[in-house]
Parts: structure tokens; C-alpha cells; sequence
């Protein structure tokens, strides 16, 4: 049985992109960059699901459609 919650990995990664999403989520150590840059990952497609479940029911209207803005 698979063991739950946090776990030690040996990963390679690059470490430019580390540096970079450290300092765009303004984060103290990799670890937490990579935590919260996995977060943002799950959130996205938590959103796109979410997005795809009310399209075309109505509630959501396309402001950008030119015939709706007139």
C-alpha cells in the first residue's frame, strides 16, 4: 500500500526555471516553489473543468462576440 501525504523524491530539474518560478512566486526555499507551482497546476485544471461544466448553459455570456456587444 501506497504511503500518503509528503514523500522525499530525487528529481532533476533545471535549475534557470527553479530560480525563475522562485522568484515570480516570491517563494524562500525550491521546495515551496515546486509545491506551489504544482498547486497552480491542479488550480488551472480545476478552473478549465469548471469552465468546460457552464459553457453553453446560458451563464456565462461571450462579451466579445461583436452581434451580443451592440
Amino acid at each position: 500500500m501506497a504511503k500518503r501525504g509528503v514523500v522525499r523524491k530525487n528529481l532533476r530539474l533545471t535549475q534557470s526555471k527553479i530560480n525563475k518560478a522562485k522568484k515570480i512566486l516570491g517563494t524562500k526555499t525550491e521546495t515551496e516553489t515546486i509545491e506551489q507551482a504544482l498547486d497552480l497546476v491542479v488550480f488551472r485544471k480545476e478552473v478549465l473543468e469548471g469552465i468546460d461544466r457552464i459553457a453553453g448553459t446560458g451563464v456565462v455570456r461571450n462579451v466579445f462576440d461583436e452581434d451580443e456587444a451592440a
